[in-house]
């Protein structure tokens, strides 16, 4: 079983010509509002994927529906909570090249109690997977507290902080990060190439394994000496809001399934390449069947 203690957002889209300069008023062309947050879109690629995950989360009360849509797609929501407070919300917007620029409001996701966290984890067995990201609070205390129960931990340090630099990370099995969180974590210059990345990550965290994202350059996985490369796949970008979380969803339900990692990138790179061609996060998260007949066409 996989476990993901995860945000969950409400995402406000705006489709804008380009991304709003300071002090600059900008009409928008679209807007949406969806089932995001990069725990729920992880937990929601997983289980388009096949795997089986247990989402850890809160929510307002007023937006079950979020939790619904969860459930719909095969993700277990037993531990999603409904809360009284206001949800977590995002003010995305995605310009006319794909890129986008989101403004974050934490809401329920910041709620959890060192209580709260016991709990989740005294239902879990050792050698469960724990898989998280920095939109929740309390990973100083969950990374230690699953470690100890023998979880093994997959984290996603997005957004990236200062305080995932004091976060106890040798303890994750599993570490994905794109270039900006890559550069953060080593004091590397953005513009670095990917080896030196992976190189200065192999000194900080010898001991876990890294895959390294990088958008059209592809990914890369790294623990000791060994190294693989997957190219992406060479497609026009839509809108890349989630393709990074449902590479890791794909990954983490291909990884789930014994699959080599080899097939967990090559899995990973389809189902994003599907994902940036369509508007939105949620919605863009392909079905296994999906990326199973892109692979299929790819491999004639």
């Amino acid at each position: 079983m996989l476990h993901n203690f995860g945000s969950i957002n409400l995402d406000h889209v705006y489709r804008v010509p380009h991304l709003v300069r300071p002090g600059e008023t900008l009409a928008s062309h679209d807007y949406r509002v969806g089932l995001g947050g990069k725990g729920a879109n992880q937990s929601l690629a997983m289980a388009r994927a096949g795997g089986r995950v247990c989402h850890w989360g809160r929510l307002g009360r007023q937006d079950a529906w979020a939790r619904d849509t969860l459930s719909r797609a095969g993700v277990e929501v037993f531990r999603v909570k409904l809360v009284d407070a206001p949800s977590g919300h995002a003010i995305i917007q995605v310009d006319d090249a794909g890129e986008n620029a989101i403004l974050l409001f934490p809401g329920a996701n910041h709620g959890f109690r060192r209580a709260d966290l016991n709990e989740l984890v005294a239902d879990t067995q050792p050698g469960d997977w724990l898989l998280t990201q920095n939109e929740c609070v309390g990973l100083d205390k969950l990374i230690p507290l699953a470690g100890d129960h023998g979880l093994k931990i997959a984290f996603n340090p997005a957004p990236m902080t200062e305080e995932v630099l004091r976060l106890p990370l040798s303890r994750c099995r599993l570490l994905f990060v794109n270039r900006t969180e890559a550069a953060g974590l080593t004091g590397l210059a953005l513009d670095v190439d990917a080896e030196a990345l992976l190189d200065a990550l192999a000194v900080r965290l010898p001991a876990v394994e890294v895959v390294l994202t990088l958008g059209n350059d592809g990914a890369w996985y790294q623990h000791g000496d060994h190294r693989l490369h997957q190219p992406a796949l060479p497609v026009k970008a839509v809108d890349t809001t989630g393709a990074g979380d449902t590479f890791i969803g794909y990954f983490m339900a291909a990884l789930q399934a014994e699959l080599p990692v080899r097939d967990c990138l090559e899995r990973a790179t389809a189902a994003a390449a599907l994902a940036v061609q369509h508007p939105g996060a949620a919605d863009s998260i392909p079905t296994v069947n999906e990326v199973d007949a892109l692979l299929a066409a790819e491999a004639r």
